[in-house]
């Protein structure tokens, strides 16, 4: 008896086994279907992740120029802190859709 990972939920299970035990998925029809249906949901996933991050980038430089002068202060901190984390988080997301992306392929 083998251990090999389930297609729709990706844990391990036993290659005899008829339906997952994790997922009650069967494991004898055609899986096709949900596999396509899991990827379009992690691609919607990370392209909502995206638009988080796109947001908090742009609150960041909105803080940082409200009122046309640059911030100074607690606000200068607050526009950095929140430009960096979306800008970091956006380059990250983009990174992982690339990659699952390319697992698609």
């Amino acid at each position: 008896m083998a251990l090999t990972t389930c297609p729709i939920c990706d844990k391990r299970i036993s290659d005899k086994a008829k339906v997952c035990p994790h997922c009650q998925t069967a494991l004898d029809s055609d899986t096709s279907s949900a596999k396509r249906i899991k990827q379009i949901e992690k691609s919607t996933r990370l392209m909502t992740h995206s638009f988080i991050a796109m947001t908090i980038f742009i609150a960041g430089v909105v803080v940082w120029f409200w009122g046309g002068e640059v911030a100074s202060g607690p606000r200068a901190i607050v526009g950095g802190v929140l430009f960096a984390f979306g800008f970091v988080g956006y380059l990250i997301t983009r990174v992982r859709i690339v990659l699952n992306k390319r697992k698609q392929l």
